[in-house]
């Protein structure tokens, strides 16, 4: 997902390393705080790739600094992300709001309600955090408070997700 990030965060603008990193940190949260060790060998990578570029520019004090910028080939790659994300982008909630922060650059509402109809089928399937067995278990079933309130809150997120969902889609086909 840092990849998809950079290549979304560039797509909007031409940032400084440190401006990316503030603001994939940003929209990752404190779940996923991201490191230079991770962030700097990833934009080498993707550099390397020919999907992004750095040009030096005058620093405030002695040093250049660099700003990271997209090629056509880094838009391209953002695009073909974004068209057709992995199951687990779609299934892990984390991921999920990487692809939904970005899915606005893929232009075609059709494309658009694509994925998230992908979204919707995973979010309509029966499960849980707890099974007995087979069976999902719901907050009604468990006499832990604490396993109540992950699937109190769970359930709500959900719900509101499925509104958000329909809705969106709703007009997304409208459009198409």
């Amino acid at each position: 997902m840092l990849e998809l990030a950079i290549l979304g965060f560039l797509h909007e603008a031409p940032l400084h390393g440190y401006e990316l990193r503030r603001r994939i940190a940003a929209l990752s949260g404190h779940v996923k705080p991201v490191a230079e060790s991770t962030l700097y060998p990833a934009i080498k990578r993707m550099e390397n790739a020919g999907l992004l570029r750095r040009e030096p520019q005058p620093g405030a004090a002695a040093a250049p600094r660099h700003v990271l910028s997209l090629t056509d080939e880094g838009r391209a790659e953002l695009r073909r992300r974004l068209a057709d994300p992995a199951q687990n982008d779609l299934t892990d909630e984390n991921r999920w709001f990487t692809v939904l922060a970005f899915l606005r650059h893929l232009a075609d509402p059709a494309a658009q309600a694509a994925v998230l109809r992908r979204r919707l089928a995973f979010l309509e399937e029966p499960s849980s955090f707890f099974y007995d067995g087979d069976r999902p278990m719901r907050a009604e079933d468990v006499d832990d408070p604490f396993r109540q309130g992950v699937l109190t809150i769970a359930r709500a997120t959900s719900a509101a997700e499925l509104r958000w969902l329909r809705e969106t889609l709703a007009v997304l086909d409208a459009a198409a």
